[in-house]
């Protein structure tokens, strides 16, 4: 599999090589185009180091950087539109002068997808925050794509409804960024990925024309169905400037359970388990490894158990239930754990149960903190994969053991390797955490994790794109087939190839 897989690269890297020789050569912003944009948009809505306005390169500096610090760009103009017709215009001066637009959103994601690759410019959609509408019969949410994800959730709260959607960068992720990444969260298993709960979108085309889609329909069975062309695209085809999703009612009862496990072979028939005991009430079933979890304490996360209590635990999940009725819910779930406790051959050792509103946030802080536990421990190599449920320990110890056999694996370089994920849909967020990003543990880790994935026919990428990271990675879960057809489209919709370039396809 690995040998052949080699071969599909080499041919891969050969016709990437073509596709970036036909691409147009971008320019770069000058001090006429920013007086151009002056005109479109007021002076507070500008940022750029070019005269008149010599902003400082300080204050682009958040425009330029992810917030891991690993990609870097050297944008020199950041425009913050407040309309769709301002992004409109911008758009169209760019398609006709060659210069290159990078859309940003929160800039909260894992692969440099949402940062310049040169010196594009930054598109930010922050200033568009507006809810455009709300149908409390219905649940159809409109709004534009500058929301953040948390802010949505509020205005919702009073409604009784929720965002489809939940994520740990809800405080500053947007929901135009969610869209463009396919984003898919903690409860993807309740309410399915945003392909689904999507109905509509308004989208600014590289050349500048508004492509109004934003339909609040839920049947419409008239042709192609371009919006989803948008959802994953990353703002290679277009720049999502609204969105119409679906709200789902609010769960009157929530509740959540952290167990402790002493076997990682035990986290499936678990899984198998909740399912058919809980059933419709099962919203979330999180895995994550016993050192991940230590990482989480350590760095004031929280803490799910007393340390007595995990002693000879592998790994933990949390489960979450919600629904309509708590007397109900509670019974099932509390059904499922004694079952779990007095089986002959019990799958976990111990757990918490939450008793509060403010016990299910404290557990659900753990989950939700692993991310910037990994951070503040090291710099981390982030690869967030899907591959089969039975695979994921195999996955982390697989890793773990190359880094060994390279000599990596010791504090002044590899600190830990660890795994956490969404059991429900296969999604494993695998971290290397290392005390510094190197050339030596890159060259261990790639291409060998893309081939490891590649083994079990799984996807590099399972909820975070492609971004710059993976872009010569793609053929490890495209064909050659499919990879042909996305830069036809990709050339369809972009002919001069303005619209965050280097992401997705190279």
């Amino acid at each position: 599999m690995f040998a052949s897989r080699h071969v599909v690269r080499r041919v891969a890297l050969r016709q990437t090589r073509r596709w970036a020789h036909t691409q147009p050569k971008l320019q770069s912003v000058t001090a006429d185009d920013v007086a151009h944009f002056s005109k479109i948009l007021p002076a507070t809505s500008i940022l750029s180091t070019l005269p008149p306005l010599s902003t400082a390169a300080s204050e682009l500096s958040p425009f330029n950087n992810d917030w891991m610090n690993k990609y870097h760009g050297n944008s020199t103009t950041v425009l913050r539109p407040r309309t769709t017709q301002e992004v409109s215009e911008i758009v169209k001066h760019c398609n006709e002068r060659g210069i290159g637009i990078v859309p940003q959103g929160g800039n909260t994601g894992l692969v440099g997808g949402s940062v310049p690759i040169q010196d594009e410019l930054v598109l930010s959609l922050g200033n568009m925050n507006k809810v455009r509408s709300f149908d409390p019969v219905s649940g159809i949410l409109v709004a534009d794509a500058g929301c953040i994800l948390e802010s949505l959730s509020e205005y919702l709260a009073p409604h009784r409804h929720i965002v489809p959607l939940d994520l740990g960068a809800k405080g500053s992720c947007q929901i135009g960024g969610n869209v463009s990444t396919n984003a898919g969260g903690l409860r993807l298993l309740r309410y399915g990925s945003l392909h689904g709960s999507v109905l509509g979108l308004e989208v600014v085309l590289p050349d500048g024309t508004i492509l109004d889609q934003l339909t609040t329909l839920r049947k419409d069975n008239t042709g192609y169905d371009l919006k989803q062309l948008f959802i994953g695209a990353e703002g290679t085809l277009g720049i999502v400037t609204g969105v119409s999703i679906l709200a789902a009612p609010a769960p009157q009862s929530t509740n959540n359970v952290v167990l402790a496990l002493p076997k990682f072979d035990n986290v499936l028939p678990l899984f198998v388990e909740a399912k058919k005991q809980l059933s419709e009430i099962l919203s979330a079933f999180e895995f994550f490894d016993r050192e991940v979890y230590e990482l989480a304490v350590k760095h004031g996360q929280g803490r799910a158990l007393n340390e007595e209590d995990i002693e000879g635990a592998e790994c933990f999940v949390l489960v979450e239930t919600s629904g309509g009725k708590r007397e109900h819910d509670e019974e099932k779930l509390n059904g499922l754990l004694e079952s779990l406790m007095e089986s002959e051959t019990p799958l976990i050792n111990t757990g918490v149960l939450s008793q509060s509103p403010s016990q299910f946030a404290s557990l659900w802080a753990i989950r939700e903190g692993l991310t910037e536990a990994v951070s503040k421990e090291g710099k981390a190599y982030k690869y967030d994969i899907s591959v089969p449920l039975a695979k994921f320990k195999e996955v982390v110890d697989a890793t773990r053991e190359r880094l060994r056999s390279k000599g990596l694996l010791h504090a002044d370089a590899v600190k830990h390797v660890v795994g956490y994920g969404h059991v429900g849909d296969g999604n494993l967020h695998l971290n290397v955490v290392a005390a510094n990003y190197t050339p030596e543990i890159e060259a261990a880790l790639e291409p060998f994790v893309y081939e490891l994935v590649a083994s079990y026919r799984g996807s590099i990428s399972a909820e975070h794109g492609i971004g710059a990271m993976k872009t010569h990675a793609l053929h490890y879960s495209k064909g050659d087939v499919s990879i042909e057809w996305m830069r036809r489209i990709k050339t369809l919709f972009d002919p001069r190839g303005i619209m965050n370039p280097g992401k997705v396809l190279e």
